[in-house]
């Protein structure tokens, strides 16, 4: 995320330029230094958002959201970045559509995707993973056998809660995931509100600093 402040005074471009060499950096370090202090509660912001739009199962997940300074170059004004190293956090900022076969797990909870690959590996691997047509919808099937207990514990626990029973008959089938070609994710996750709102604080934090020039 980008954010833009306006300049006025003596970040104002025309005046900038007028004041000495020694000057301007002194102007650039200030401004460099302000928006490190201020930094801080732009992140703390965005990640009260995060924490607001999702369910946060673990706090690395909140702390991959980073503000970091760019000031190398002395020609322009330093530049406040606001982000995650996640690369599919940016699609719940402004919602769309994710295309391609993908298997979503029939689970009333989460399950990592590191996770869900080993269980479909282990399935495949043994033989006992197959297709099935039902209601109009391709299911990933799997049959309850002892062998692949390690896979199917946490799926036959979702099956016993949808279906009511106590017990699952040996080599009874279990419904593993859903194959789909799309999914439409809305938008859920709303960075620059967050930010928006912490952008006095960084403005008096640069102000501060240039107070000392």
């Amino acid at each position: 995320m980008k954010l833009t402040l306006t300049t006025s005074g003596l970040l104002d471009p025309r005046k900038l330029s007028a004041w000495s060499a020694q000057r301007r950096r002194a102007i650039h370090a200030a401004v460099a230094k302000g928006m490190a202090v201020g930094g801080r509660e732009v992140r703390e912001a965005a990640r009260a958002q995060m924490r607001s739009a999702f369910q946060v199962r673990r706090a690395s997940f909140v702390s991959s959201m980073q503000t970091k300074v760019f000031d190398r170059k002395p020609e322009r004004l330093p530049a406040l970045w606001v982000g995650s190293r996640i690369p599919w956090l940016g699609i719940h900022t402004h919602g769309g559509t994710v295309a391609g076969h993908m298997l979503i797990p029939l689970l009333p909870g989460r399950i990592g995707p590191k996770r869900f690959r080993q269980v479909i590996d282990g399935l495949m691997r043994s033989g006992n993973a197959f297709f099935v047509e039902k209601d109009g919808r391709v299911l990933l099937m799997a049959e309850n056998l002892q062998e692949n207990a390690a896979q199917l514990n946490r799926f036959k626990r979702a099956e016993r809660q949808r279906s009511g029973v106590k017990r699952l008959q040996r080599g009874q089938e279990i419904p593993i995931a859903v194959l789909v070609r799309r999914v439409d994710l809305k938008r859920r996750f709303d960075l620059a509100a967050g930010v928006q709102g912490a952008l006095p604080a960084l403005a008096r934090a640069i102000e501060q600093e240039l107070g000392r020039v």
